[in-house]
């Protein structure tokens, strides 16, 4: 299934272990799976949300995965969340998919505590394993889909507008369809 979201606009903070700066480019960004479907390494990332708890991708199979790599430093980041906050909403009941809000810093306390500030009602979770880099590479936001196999299906990276028709569309079909 080919997963195609263009954005017209994005931007994104340039994420490494050593820096926090910001990189403003404007470029067009999309999910699409003919870049990555060959690139299923997603079973073995474990993740902790705020109480300890850990989740493995490869046990939410069955699932679709919405991930979404941010740090509370970053604008594009914090530009994208109330869209993301949005399209979980329209999702609110259905166990077929989950929401995960990786802090890059995996400094839980400030970012729930950013969440909680703003009445979002997403969870988040800090990466326990080693994150492959077709997952995540130099920028924030990225955003990763997986779909029930268990497979990457869409990636963006840079900041974008999820609560758009065509974005829930395109998750409600790889619920429906994978």
């Amino acid at each position: 299934m080919l997963f195609i979201i263009i954005v017209g606009t994005s931007s994104a903070c340039s994420f490494n272990s050593n820096s926090k700066n910001n990189n403003n480019s404007t470029k067009d960004t999309s999910f699409n799976t003919q870049s990555v479907a060959n690139k299923n390494d997603a079973s073995d990332i474990v993740f902790r949300d705020t109480k300890g708890k850990e989740i493995s991708l490869s046990s939410l199979k069955g699932k679709v995965v919405f991930i979404n790599f941010w740090a509370t430093w970053c604008p594009p980041c914090k530009r994208e969340i109330p869209s993301i906050n949005q399209l979980k909403k329209s999702f609110e009941g259905n166990d077929n998919i989950v929401f995960l809000m990786v802090d890059v810093d995996k400094n839980l306390t400030k970012s729930s505590k950013y969440m909680k500030n703003h009445d979002y009602d997403l969870s988040v979770y800090a990466a326990q394993s080693q994150i492959p880099p077709t997952f995540l590479e130099n920028a924030i936001p990225t955003t990763v889909i997986i779909d029930k196999s268990g497979k990457m299906v869409g990636r963006v990276e840079g900041a974008a507008d999820y609560s758009a028709p065509q974005v829930h569309k395109k998750l409600e079909d790889l619920i429906q369809n994978s």
